[in-house]
Protein backbone atom coordinates (compact mmCIF):
# COMPACT_ATOMS: atom_id res chain seq x y z
CA UNK A 1 0.00 0.00 0.00
CA UNK A 2 1.74 3.45 -1.07
CA UNK A 3 1.93 4.85 1.97
CA UNK A 4 3.27 8.89 3.36
CA UNK A 5 4.33 10.71 6.53
CA UNK A 6 1.67 13.10 6.76
CA UNK A 7 3.44 16.31 6.59
CA UNK A 8 6.63 15.38 4.98
CA UNK A 9 5.87 14.57 1.59
CA UNK A 10 2.76 16.59 0.60
CA UNK A 11 4.44 17.41 -2.60
CA UNK A 12 5.47 13.89 -3.54
CA UNK A 13 1.83 12.33 -2.54
CA UNK A 14 0.41 14.77 -4.80
CA UNK A 15 2.64 14.17 -7.56
CA UNK A 16 2.30 10.46 -6.98
CA UNK A 17 -1.47 10.16 -7.27
CA UNK A 18 -1.56 12.40 -10.47
CA UNK A 19 0.86 9.80 -11.90
CA UNK A 20 -0.26 6.67 -10.86
CA UNK A 21 -3.84 7.30 -10.56
CA UNK A 22 -4.64 9.23 -13.94
CA UNK A 23 -5.47 12.33 -11.07
CA UNK A 24 -5.66 15.46 -14.13
CA UNK A 25 -3.79 18.00 -11.52
CA UNK A 26 -0.96 19.36 -13.82
CA UNK A 27 0.70 18.96 -16.50
CA UNK A 28 3.22 16.43 -15.37
CA UNK A 29 0.30 13.57 -15.67
CA UNK A 30 1.15 10.46 -17.69
CA UNK A 31 -2.56 9.62 -17.77
CA UNK A 32 -4.24 13.03 -18.22
CA UNK A 33 -5.47 11.90 -21.80
CA UNK A 34 -6.27 8.25 -20.45
CA UNK A 35 -10.26 7.95 -20.93
CA UNK A 36 -9.82 5.11 -18.84
CA UNK A 37 -8.67 6.39 -15.90
CA UNK A 38 -9.18 10.18 -16.10
CA UNK A 39 -12.55 9.99 -15.95
CA UNK A 40 -12.51 8.92 -12.14
CA UNK A 41 -10.62 11.21 -10.64
CA UNK A 42 -12.49 14.55 -11.88
CA UNK A 43 -14.79 15.68 -9.27
CA UNK A 44 -18.69 15.58 -9.76
CA UNK A 45 -20.19 16.26 -6.27
CA UNK A 46 -22.62 18.28 -7.78
CA UNK A 47 -23.44 15.76 -9.93
CA UNK A 48 -23.80 12.91 -7.47
CA UNK A 49 -25.78 15.48 -5.20
CA UNK A 50 -28.57 16.17 -7.76
CA UNK A 51 -28.51 12.18 -8.17
CA UNK A 52 -28.95 11.83 -4.55
CA UNK A 53 -31.62 13.92 -4.17
CA UNK A 54 -33.45 12.14 -6.70
CA UNK A 55 -33.14 8.99 -5.28
CA UNK A 56 -34.35 10.46 -1.94
CA UNK A 57 -37.24 11.64 -3.59
CA UNK A 58 -38.32 8.40 -4.99
CA UNK A 59 -37.24 6.01 -1.92
CA UNK A 60 -39.35 8.24 0.70
CA UNK A 61 -42.48 9.17 -1.35
CA UNK A 62 -41.83 12.83 -0.71
CA UNK A 63 -44.17 13.82 -3.68
CA UNK A 64 -46.77 11.56 -2.99
CA UNK A 65 -46.55 10.94 0.79
CA UNK A 66 -50.49 8.94 0.52
CA UNK A 67 -48.72 6.07 -0.92
CA UNK A 68 -45.85 6.04 0.70
CA UNK A 69 -47.58 5.71 4.63
CA UNK A 70 -46.85 2.51 5.90
CA UNK A 71 -48.64 0.74 8.62
CA UNK A 72 -45.16 -0.88 10.04
CA UNK A 73 -43.54 1.46 12.34
CA UNK A 74 -40.36 -0.95 12.43
CA UNK A 75 -40.26 -0.60 8.71
CA UNK A 76 -40.02 2.95 8.27
CA UNK A 77 -37.45 2.83 11.14
CA UNK A 78 -35.39 0.79 9.43
CA UNK A 79 -35.52 2.22 6.07
CA UNK A 80 -34.81 5.72 7.71
CA UNK A 81 -31.94 4.57 9.17
CA UNK A 82 -30.87 3.19 6.38
CA UNK A 83 -31.22 5.92 4.60
CA UNK A 84 -28.90 7.95 7.15
CA UNK A 85 -26.49 5.47 6.50
CA UNK A 86 -26.26 5.84 2.95
CA UNK A 87 -26.27 9.49 3.16
CA UNK A 88 -23.59 9.67 5.51
CA UNK A 89 -21.58 6.92 3.40
CA UNK A 90 -22.20 9.68 0.27
CA UNK A 91 -20.90 12.08 1.80
CA UNK A 92 -17.98 10.64 2.84
CA UNK A 93 -16.95 9.08 -0.50
CA UNK A 94 -17.11 12.79 -2.19
CA UNK A 95 -15.90 14.84 0.61
CA UNK A 96 -14.22 13.21 3.47
CA UNK A 97 -10.21 13.47 3.73
CA UNK A 98 -8.17 10.96 1.56
CA UNK A 99 -6.31 8.73 3.51
CA UNK A 100 -2.74 7.78 3.09
CA UNK A 101 -3.85 5.02 0.58
CA UNK A 102 -4.61 6.32 -3.02
CA UNK A 103 -5.26 2.17 -4.24
CA UNK A 104 -7.73 1.05 -6.14
CA UNK A 105 -9.49 4.63 -5.27
CA UNK A 106 -8.84 7.34 -2.85
CA UNK A 107 -12.46 7.49 -2.29
CA UNK A 108 -12.61 3.76 -1.46
CA UNK A 109 -10.84 4.44 1.58
CA UNK A 110 -12.85 7.61 2.54
CA UNK A 111 -15.73 5.47 1.93
CA UNK A 112 -14.09 2.38 4.47
CA UNK A 113 -13.44 5.92 7.02
CA UNK A 114 -17.24 6.38 6.95
CA UNK A 115 -18.15 3.02 7.76
CA UNK A 116 -15.79 3.10 10.54
CA UNK A 117 -17.66 6.49 11.95
CA UNK A 118 -20.99 4.39 11.45
CA UNK A 119 -20.13 1.11 12.97
CA UNK A 120 -18.31 3.60 16.39
CA UNK A 121 -21.28 5.46 16.86
CA UNK A 122 -23.33 2.25 16.89
CA UNK A 123 -21.65 0.71 19.24
CA UNK A 124 -21.81 3.75 21.58
CA UNK A 125 -25.37 3.65 20.90
CA UNK A 126 -25.09 -0.33 22.33
CA UNK A 127 -23.12 0.65 25.05
CA UNK A 128 -26.10 3.08 26.52
CA UNK A 129 -28.59 -0.29 26.75
CA UNK A 130 -29.32 -2.65 28.78
CA UNK A 131 -28.04 -6.14 28.03
CA UNK A 132 -31.21 -7.84 27.71
CA UNK A 133 -32.19 -4.80 25.55
CA UNK A 134 -29.07 -4.98 23.49
CA UNK A 135 -29.44 -8.82 22.56
CA UNK A 136 -33.09 -8.28 21.19
CA UNK A 137 -32.27 -5.22 19.20
CA UNK A 138 -29.90 -7.57 17.20
CA UNK A 139 -32.65 -9.01 15.57
CA UNK A 140 -33.32 -5.83 13.81
CA UNK A 141 -29.75 -6.45 12.20
CA UNK A 142 -30.07 -10.76 11.75
CA UNK A 143 -33.61 -12.31 12.09
CA UNK A 144 -31.45 -15.34 13.73
CA UNK A 145 -30.59 -13.63 16.50
CA UNK A 146 -31.33 -12.42 20.24
CA UNK A 147 -31.39 -16.50 20.86
CA UNK A 148 -29.50 -17.71 23.50
CA UNK A 149 -27.15 -20.50 22.08
CA UNK A 150 -24.78 -22.92 23.65
CA UNK A 151 -21.08 -22.50 23.78
CA UNK A 152 -19.12 -24.88 22.35
CA UNK A 153 -15.89 -26.73 24.21
CA UNK A 154 -13.45 -27.80 22.36
CA UNK A 155 -11.38 -29.23 25.45
CA UNK A 156 -14.46 -31.42 26.95
CA UNK A 157 -12.43 -34.64 25.45
CA UNK A 158 -9.07 -34.12 24.15
CA UNK A 159 -8.09 -38.13 23.62
CA UNK A 160 -6.37 -38.19 20.23
CA UNK A 161 -7.29 -41.82 19.62
CA UNK A 162 -10.39 -43.31 20.72
CA UNK A 163 -10.43 -47.33 20.17
CA UNK A 164 -14.12 -47.18 21.21
CA UNK A 165 -15.63 -44.91 18.66
CA UNK A 166 -17.35 -46.90 15.57
CA UNK A 167 -17.67 -44.15 13.43
CA UNK A 168 -14.41 -42.62 13.88
CA UNK A 169 -11.65 -43.57 15.96
CA UNK A 170 -10.42 -39.94 15.55
CA UNK A 171 -13.11 -38.28 15.61
CA UNK A 172 -12.17 -35.43 18.34
CA UNK A 173 -9.13 -34.33 15.30
CA UNK A 174 -11.38 -34.80 12.87
CA UNK A 175 -14.02 -32.58 14.12
CA UNK A 176 -11.43 -29.76 15.04
CA UNK A 177 -9.84 -30.30 12.02
CA UNK A 178 -12.93 -29.42 9.68
CA UNK A 179 -14.15 -26.52 11.87
CA UNK A 180 -15.23 -23.24 10.11
CA UNK A 181 -12.25 -21.95 12.44
CA UNK A 182 -9.64 -23.39 10.64
CA UNK A 183 -9.93 -21.48 7.70
CA UNK A 184 -10.62 -18.77 9.42
CA UNK A 185 -6.81 -18.89 11.09
CA UNK A 186 -5.12 -19.23 8.22
CA UNK A 187 -6.71 -16.31 6.10
CA UNK A 188 -6.30 -14.16 9.25
CA UNK A 189 -3.23 -14.60 9.83
CA UNK A 190 -2.40 -14.14 5.81
CA UNK A 191 -4.19 -10.58 6.34
CA UNK A 192 -1.71 -10.03 8.79
CA UNK A 193 1.46 -10.66 7.93
CA UNK A 194 0.35 -8.82 4.54
CA UNK A 195 -0.38 -5.70 7.02
CA UNK A 196 2.50 -6.02 9.56
CA UNK A 197 4.95 -7.29 7.83
CA UNK A 198 7.17 -8.66 10.57
CA UNK A 199 7.56 -12.15 10.94
CA UNK A 200 8.67 -12.05 14.46
CA UNK A 201 6.43 -9.37 15.72
CA UNK A 202 3.27 -11.54 14.17
CA UNK A 203 4.85 -14.79 15.82
CA UNK A 204 4.11 -12.59 19.33
CA UNK A 205 0.92 -11.93 18.42
CA UNK A 206 0.75 -15.58 17.13
CA UNK A 207 1.86 -16.86 21.14
CA UNK A 208 0.48 -13.89 22.30
CA UNK A 209 -3.06 -15.09 21.12
CA UNK A 210 -2.94 -18.85 22.67
CA UNK A 211 -1.72 -17.17 26.09
CA UNK A 212 -4.87 -15.10 25.72
CA UNK A 213 -6.97 -18.38 25.16
CA UNK A 214 -5.56 -19.98 28.04
CA UNK A 215 -6.26 -16.88 30.29
CA UNK A 216 -9.80 -16.27 29.95
CA UNK A 217 -10.89 -19.89 29.01
CA UNK A 218 -12.25 -20.20 32.48
CA UNK A 219 -14.90 -17.27 31.24
CA UNK A 220 -15.26 -18.99 27.54
CA UNK A 221 -16.08 -21.96 26.87
CA UNK A 222 -14.44 -21.49 22.99
CA UNK A 223 -11.27 -21.18 24.79
CA UNK A 224 -10.97 -24.43 26.47
CA UNK A 225 -9.12 -26.29 23.94
CA UNK A 226 -6.99 -29.32 23.46
CA UNK A 227 -2.98 -28.87 24.09
CA UNK A 228 -2.41 -30.56 20.55
CA UNK A 229 -5.54 -28.46 19.40
CA UNK A 230 -3.57 -25.02 20.77
CA UNK A 231 0.03 -25.66 20.09
CA UNK A 232 -0.13 -27.92 16.93
CA UNK A 233 -3.31 -26.99 15.47
CA UNK A 234 -3.10 -23.52 16.02
CA UNK A 235 0.38 -21.65 16.11
CA UNK A 236 2.08 -24.72 14.48
CA UNK A 237 0.00 -25.54 11.30
CA UNK A 238 -2.75 -22.74 10.94
CA UNK A 239 -0.84 -19.65 11.90
CA UNK A 240 2.26 -20.65 10.67
CA UNK A 241 1.06 -21.55 7.13
CA UNK A 242 -0.51 -18.18 7.31
CA UNK A 243 2.39 -15.93 8.42
CA UNK A 244 4.20 -17.96 5.59
CA UNK A 245 2.00 -17.38 3.10
CA UNK A 246 1.67 -13.54 4.08
CA UNK A 247 5.73 -13.26 4.06
CA UNK A 248 6.26 -14.59 0.87
CA UNK A 249 3.03 -12.32 -0.67
CA UNK A 250 5.06 -9.45 1.20
CA UNK A 251 8.61 -10.59 -0.32
CA UNK A 252 6.74 -11.16 -4.11
CA UNK A 253 5.59 -7.31 -3.66
CA UNK A 254 8.66 -6.23 -2.43
CA UNK A 255 10.96 -7.47 -4.93
CA UNK A 256 8.29 -5.86 -7.96
CA UNK A 257 9.39 -2.50 -9.66
CA UNK A 258 6.96 -0.41 -10.22
CA UNK A 259 6.31 1.24 -13.56
CA UNK A 260 2.81 1.91 -13.85
CA UNK A 261 1.23 2.77 -17.29
CA UNK A 262 -2.04 3.61 -18.45
CA UNK A 263 -5.08 0.84 -19.76
CA UNK A 264 -5.37 2.50 -23.20
CA UNK A 265 -1.87 2.14 -24.03
CA UNK A 266 -1.36 -1.80 -22.89
CA UNK A 267 -0.72 -2.79 -26.30
CA UNK A 268 -3.63 -5.82 -26.11
CA UNK A 269 -6.87 -7.02 -24.30
CA UNK A 270 -4.50 -9.09 -21.81
CA UNK A 271 -1.94 -6.03 -20.57
CA UNK A 272 -5.09 -4.02 -20.40
CA UNK A 273 -6.92 -6.46 -18.15
CA UNK A 274 -3.63 -7.38 -16.11
CA UNK A 275 -3.16 -2.91 -15.60
CA UNK A 276 -6.82 -2.87 -14.06
CA UNK A 277 -6.64 -5.82 -11.87
CA UNK A 278 -3.21 -4.27 -10.90
CA UNK A 279 -5.22 -1.34 -10.15
CA UNK A 280 -5.75 -3.20 -6.54
CA UNK A 281 -2.84 -3.98 -5.75
CA UNK A 282 -0.43 -1.49 -4.29
CA UNK A 283 1.06 1.84 -5.86
CA UNK A 284 4.37 0.71 -4.15
CA UNK A 285 5.50 -1.15 -1.51
CA UNK A 286 6.99 0.59 1.08
CA UNK A 287 9.00 -0.73 4.06
CA UNK A 288 7.82 -1.38 7.00
CA UNK A 289 10.22 -0.50 10.10
CA UNK A 290 8.77 -0.93 13.46
CA UNK A 291 12.53 -1.63 14.98
CA UNK A 292 10.95 -2.55 18.66
CA UNK A 293 14.18 -2.60 20.46
CA UNK A 294 15.46 0.97 19.10
CA UNK A 295 14.59 1.98 22.67
CA UNK A 296 12.39 1.89 25.35
CA UNK A 297 9.83 4.73 24.09
CA UNK A 298 9.24 2.52 20.66
CA UNK A 299 9.30 -0.51 22.63
CA UNK A 300 6.19 0.56 24.24
CA UNK A 301 4.76 1.76 20.98
CA UNK A 302 5.17 -1.17 19.07
CA UNK A 303 4.23 -3.33 22.42
CA UNK A 304 1.07 -1.11 22.39
CA UNK A 305 0.42 -2.24 19.00
CA UNK A 306 0.18 -6.08 20.01
CA UNK A 307 -1.66 -5.19 22.75
CA UNK A 308 -4.78 -3.51 20.40
CA UNK A 309 -4.71 -6.28 18.22
CA UNK A 310 -5.10 -8.76 20.49
CA UNK A 311 -7.95 -6.49 22.24
CA UNK A 312 -9.76 -6.65 19.03
CA UNK A 313 -9.70 -10.54 18.71
CA UNK A 314 -10.82 -10.93 22.39
CA UNK A 315 -13.59 -8.60 21.86
CA UNK A 316 -14.89 -10.46 18.74
CA UNK A 317 -15.28 -13.96 21.09
CA UNK A 318 -16.43 -12.10 24.44
CA UNK A 319 -19.26 -9.89 22.21
CA UNK A 320 -20.32 -12.81 20.78
CA UNK A 321 -20.42 -14.43 24.09
CA UNK A 322 -22.35 -11.39 25.72
CA UNK A 323 -24.91 -11.07 22.57
CA UNK A 324 -26.04 -14.13 21.66
CA UNK A 325 -24.27 -14.41 17.86
CA UNK A 326 -23.47 -17.51 17.14
CA UNK A 327 -20.02 -18.07 14.83
CA UNK A 328 -21.65 -18.98 12.10
CA UNK A 329 -23.69 -15.68 11.67
CA UNK A 330 -22.75 -12.92 9.03
CA UNK A 331 -22.69 -10.41 11.56
CA UNK A 332 -19.35 -11.61 12.58
CA UNK A 333 -17.94 -12.09 8.99
CA UNK A 334 -19.24 -8.17 8.45
CA UNK A 335 -17.61 -7.33 11.42
CA UNK A 336 -14.18 -8.86 10.16
CA UNK A 337 -13.90 -7.51 6.59
CA UNK A 338 -15.19 -4.30 8.62
CA UNK A 339 -11.83 -4.83 10.53
CA UNK A 340 -9.61 -6.00 8.08
CA UNK A 341 -10.69 -2.77 6.02
CA UNK A 342 -9.93 -0.60 9.02
CA UNK A 343 -6.85 -2.08 9.73
CA UNK A 344 -5.12 -1.49 6.34
CA UNK A 345 -4.51 2.22 6.88
CA UNK A 346 -4.19 2.03 10.51
CA UNK A 347 -1.14 -0.06 10.45
CA UNK A 348 -0.09 2.43 7.45
CA UNK A 349 -0.50 5.73 9.90
CA UNK A 350 0.92 4.50 12.70
CA UNK A 351 4.17 2.92 11.01
CA UNK A 352 4.40 6.99 9.43
CA UNK A 353 3.85 7.76 12.64
CA UNK A 354 6.50 5.90 14.07
CA UNK A 355 8.83 6.51 11.32
CA UNK A 356 8.29 10.16 11.95
CA UNK A 357 11.16 12.33 13.11
CA UNK A 358 8.65 15.73 13.47
CA UNK A 359 9.08 17.32 17.02
CA UNK A 360 5.45 17.84 17.08
CA UNK A 361 3.38 14.98 15.26
CA UNK A 362 -0.02 13.21 15.36
CA UNK A 363 -1.78 9.98 14.72
CA UNK A 364 -4.02 9.38 11.75
CA UNK A 365 -7.62 9.80 11.80
CA UNK A 366 -7.66 5.95 11.15
CA UNK A 367 -5.37 5.56 14.16
CA UNK A 368 -7.72 7.30 16.08
CA UNK A 369 -10.89 5.96 15.09
CA UNK A 370 -9.36 2.02 15.62
CA UNK A 371 -8.55 2.72 19.50
CA UNK A 372 -12.11 4.40 19.74
CA UNK A 373 -13.81 1.26 17.97
CA UNK A 374 -11.20 -1.39 20.62
CA UNK A 375 -12.16 0.96 23.24
CA UNK A 376 -16.02 1.14 22.88
CA UNK A 377 -16.37 -2.56 21.82
CA UNK A 378 -14.68 -3.76 25.22
CA UNK A 379 -16.78 -1.27 27.60
CA UNK A 380 -19.67 -3.54 25.76
CA UNK A 381 -18.18 -6.80 27.03
CA UNK A 382 -17.36 -5.27 30.60
CA UNK A 383 -21.00 -3.92 30.87
CA UNK A 384 -22.74 -6.96 29.21
CA UNK A 385 -20.61 -9.47 30.81
CA UNK A 386 -21.49 -8.18 34.22
CA UNK A 387 -22.42 -11.40 35.97
CA UNK A 388 -21.94 -13.73 33.25
CA UNK A 389 -18.91 -15.10 34.39
CA UNK A 390 -18.73 -16.23 37.96
CA UNK A 391 -15.66 -18.24 37.72
CA UNK A 392 -12.72 -16.58 38.98
CA UNK A 393 -9.61 -16.78 37.07
CA UNK A 394 -6.98 -19.19 38.81
CA UNK A 395 -4.42 -18.00 41.50
CA UNK A 396 -1.36 -19.11 39.10
CA UNK A 397 -2.57 -17.41 36.50
CA UNK A 398 -2.90 -14.26 38.15
CA UNK A 399 0.33 -14.36 39.86
CA UNK A 400 2.11 -15.27 36.16
CA UNK A 401 0.21 -12.29 34.77
CA UNK A 402 1.24 -10.36 37.98
CA UNK A 403 4.87 -11.27 37.42
CA UNK A 404 4.99 -10.49 33.83
CA UNK A 405 3.84 -7.02 34.15
CA UNK A 406 6.42 -6.25 37.19
CA UNK A 407 9.13 -7.62 35.10
CA UNK A 408 8.05 -5.80 32.05
CA UNK A 409 8.08 -2.55 33.94
CA UNK A 410 11.56 -3.69 36.16
CA UNK A 411 12.85 -3.91 32.41
CA UNK A 412 11.59 -0.88 30.86
CA UNK A 413 12.86 1.45 34.04
CA UNK A 414 16.06 -0.42 33.90
CA UNK A 415 16.22 0.01 29.88
CA UNK A 416 15.22 4.00 30.49
CA UNK A 417 17.98 5.01 33.16
CA UNK A 418 20.83 3.12 30.77
CA UNK A 419 19.48 4.76 27.99
CA UNK A 420 19.47 8.67 29.78
CA UNK A 421 23.14 7.70 31.39
CA UNK A 422 24.39 7.31 27.70
CA UNK A 423 23.24 10.24 26.30
CA UNK A 424 24.44 12.24 29.23
CA UNK A 425 28.05 10.60 28.52
CA UNK A 426 27.43 11.03 24.78
CA UNK A 427 26.55 15.18 25.68
CA UNK A 428 29.48 15.38 27.72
Amino acid sequence: MHMEVNGQRKVRRRDMITRENGEVNGPNSNDELDPWTAWAYKPRTVSFLLIGACLLIWASGALDPEKSISDDLVYSVKRGVWAMIAVFLTYCLLQAPSTVLIRPHPSIWRLVHGMAVIYLVALTFLLFQKRDDARQFMKFLHPDLGVELPERSYGADCRIYLPDNPSSRFKNVYETLFDEFVPAHIFGWWGKAIMIRNQPLLWVLSIGFELMELTFRHMLPNFNECWWDSIILDILICNWFGIWAGMHTVRYFDGRTYEWVGISRQPNIIGKVKRTLGQFTPAQWDKDEWHPLLGPWRFIQVLSLCIIFLTVELNTFFLKFCLWIPPRNPIIIYRLILWWLIAIPTIREYNSYLQDRKPVKKVGAFCWLSLAICIVEFLICIKFGHGLFPNSMPMWLVIFWVSVGVALLIFIIIWSWQSHQALRRKRH
